[in-house]
């Protein structure tokens, strides 16, 4: 006779498969509830039947690398990543490849991966339960290479150069903390004047485009804080980057830029103020420098930015449909 090594919800075998399973937690203190959230997550790891949590923070000096790396030698289940979209960018680059799941606690003001995959963004405790039972679902991640340097980036969301990086780059945190994301409203009406630079733009290897820009920028998704939608049609597993080029045009040349992203028709691909384009992979190369931002997070200056695509390059554990 042969023996049924099937495991069932009543079966101790089931059980202990339960017990066995662990789970990471790369948190960013500056964004936690402090003790009360870490002991929440433990007790709730202990009645979904998981082992107790390798608990990880984050610091000034390594965002969360270094503890996503430090989770990937454990040989935990999944790596959760509790912050901002910078925790959850530097926890995707080392897990990206790699097939171990990262799963979504978000904890800071834009949440910008957990809201364009309709993740909780209201309950961390919530969204650490959709995670413990969820199902994984692969994402496409894009790398990202700043004046043909040999460290290599990676982003979930947008990359910019410009006026949008600017914005990233003058937010006052203080302003963060009241007002969320009205915050950066009030850097970018800040930000509005400003001097165009040349641009030179290759999409998939192409005719370069040349325009006088104030902001070009590469989304993997289409929503920004706020519910703007600057990408409509992109969605983080379609397998193409979606490209924004902004060039105002003359004093009423941000009404162009909002007529061109608002208002477009969408069967076209540009106006006067506004070009948009897709692909596989984008050279950008500027004039003079400008600012530069991966998922919010503002990384210098640069005058030439390459990326690209990696299709369902890194697994999301989040909740089951």
């Amino acid at each position: 006779m042969t023996e049924n090594n099937t495991a069932t919800p009543g079966n101790p075998k089931t059980q202990a498969n339960a017990a066995s399973r662990r789970a990471a937690v790369v948190i960013n203190p500056a964004k936690s509830a402090g003790p009360a959230l870490k002991g929440a997550i433990f007790r709730l790891c202990e009645t979904q039947g998981w082992a107790e949590p390798l608990w990880l923070e984050t610091t000034v000096e390594d965002p969360g690398a270094g503890q996503a790396r430090e989770a990937l030698e454990a040989g935990v289940d999944v790596v959760i990543a509790a912050g901002g979209d910078g925790t959850v960018r530097c926890v995707a680059e080392v897990l990206a490849g790699t097939g171990t799941p990262m799963g979504l606690v978000p904890l800071g003001t834009g949440n910008l991966l957990a809201r364009n995959l309709g993740a909780d963004i209201t309950d961390p405790l919530s969204a650490c339960f959709d995670v413990l039972n969820g199902s994984d679902r692969s994402v496409d991640v894009v790398k990202a290479t700043l004046d043909r340097s040999d460290d290599e980036q990676v982003f979930l969301v947008m990359a910019g150069l410009g006026y949008d990086a600017a914005i990233m780059a003058d937010t006052v945190d203080v302003l963060k903390d009241r007002m969320g994301w009205l915050a950066y409203v009030e850097a970018g009406i800040r930000k509005l004047p400003g001097k165009p630079v040349k641009a030179r733009i290759s999409v998939d290897g192409g005719e370069p485009v040349r325009r006088r820009i104030r902001s070009v920028m590469v989304g993997n998704c289409g929503r920004l804080m706020g519910g703007i939608e600057i990408f409509p049609e992109a969605k983080p597993d379609d397998g193409v980057l979606d490209l924004l080029i902004l060039s105002p045009r003359g004093r009423l040349g941000w009404l162009g830029v909002i007529a061109g992203i608002f208002g477009r028709n969408k069967n076209k691909n540009e106006t006067e103020s506004v070009d948009y384009f897709q692909g596989k992979t984008a050279e950008i190369t500027l004039e003079r420098e400008q600012e530069f931002q991966l998922d919010g997070d503002h990384l210098g200056t640069g005058k030439h930015l390459a990326v690209t695509l990696e299709p369902d390059a890194l697994k999301i554990r989040m909740a089951a449909v």
